[in-house]
């Protein structure tokens, strides 16, 4: 076995066994804590820009099943206690160490991922190295930064996908969009039409949308200052559905602030309260930004608040027939109690 080392930014070191693709990585350093879905994290969009590490800790048993796969592979590193070489399941097709090296991305697997997540919850998430011998300069590590994320996740060209029976209309902006939003929309009777992030809303408005999604998607949602831009445009236009980064980018549009959390919320078992009734939800999560509460400005109502940590995880705009989560209720896997979320979003595209 091949030694492999992840080296963090802050000069903890740990040794390992080398697997997946024979070659270094540098990148944000990110825990998940779900029990399964591995293959839906390495093919969520939302992880561009960081190296993915699984708190449970056997992965791979069911191997790697491309048909469960999210969208764009962004993940630049995959750190796991133990991985199964021999998965066990009708539908797989390769093992998760074969599809890591076809996919480039480097492993490690035999450390103490406890302590990682135990430093990192500490200390905050940081950035790291996968590599074959521990550096004497980190300074490019620490300097590290994801940018430019929804840029290389989002689709080149517009597509469609159509409903059967189709009623509805709808464009979703792909800022890093999951298949499963998609899904969702079309088995409502919308036919979705995908769009680039860099899209203006005027091209959007001329497509005569009954309503507009807002995707998920990687990276510092300020950043995105175009795509901010073109939201502004359309609030009040058209209803708007918000979902992760698609939640922070209508706030940041309405006037609101976002802010890094020291490690975010990544797994399958985040409790969700619902403000409007009390009713609290397990959900799916995957975000390292959250609004700020306090800088919510004009009409907009907080509606969902984390249980644990009471950040934001809702937005109600009444006003401009529009409304945003930071959960996904598109989940797969995870809990799919939040899936009546599309079902709002479609009676509000009839009764606009």
């Amino acid at each position: 076995m091949k030694p492999k080392y992840l080296v963090l930014a802050d000069g903890t070191v740990f040794e390992g066994s080398a697997f997946g693709a024979d070659t270094e990585s540098v990148g944000e350093l990110v825990f998940t804590t779900g029990m399964g879905g591995y293959i839906e994290t390495l093919t969520d969009p939302s992880y561009a820009g960081q190296i993915v590490m699984q708190t449970f800790p056997q992965i791979g048993n069911y191997g790697i099943i491309p048909e469960d796969f999210e969208g764009k592979t962004a993940v630049l590193g995959y750190v796991v206690r133990e991985f199964c070489r021999h998965p066990s399941n009708f539908r797989c097709s390769m093992n998760l160490d074969e599809w890591l090296k076809l996919e480039g991305i480097p492993g490690i697997w035999g450390i103490d991922t406890r302590a990682v997540t135990r430093l990192i919850r500490e200390k905050g998430v940081m950035n790291a190295k996968l590599c074959d011998s521990i550096p004497e300069d980190y300074s490019h590590i620490v300097s590290y930064r994801v940018t430019d994320a929804v840029s290389r996740v989002t689709c080149r060209v517009e597509y469609t996908a159509a409903a059967e029976n189709a009623s509805k209309k709808a464009v979703l902006i792909d800022y890093g969009c999951k298949k499963n939003i998609i899904n969702e929309l079309t088995r409502r009777g919308c036919t979705v039409t995908v769009v680039p992030a860099g899209t203006s809303a005027e091209e959007i408005l001329a497509k005569a949308p009954n309503g507009v999604m807002l995707s998920n998607g990687p990276g510092d949602p300020a950043d995105n200052v175009y795509c901010i831009e073109q939201i502004k445009k359309l609030c009040g236009k058209v209803p708007i559905f918000g979902i992760c980064l698609g939640h922070q980018l209508l706030a940041l549009a309405k006037g609101a602030k976002t802010e890094k959390l020291k490690y975010g919320h990544r797994g399958v078992n985040q409790p969700v309260t619902d403000l409007a009734g009390g009713r609290t939800y397990i959900t799916s999560q995957n975000h390292g930004y959250a609004v700020i509460s306090d800088s919510i400005k004009g009409a907009g109502k907080v509606r969902f608040v984390n249980a644990n940590d009471g950040t934001c995880e809702g937005i109600d705009y009444p006003d401009d027939g529009a409304f945003s989560v930071q959960f996904h209720p598109e989940a797969r896997s995870g809990p799919q109690d939040t899936g009546f979320l599309f079902d709002r979003f479609t009676a509000l595209m009839e009764e606009w």
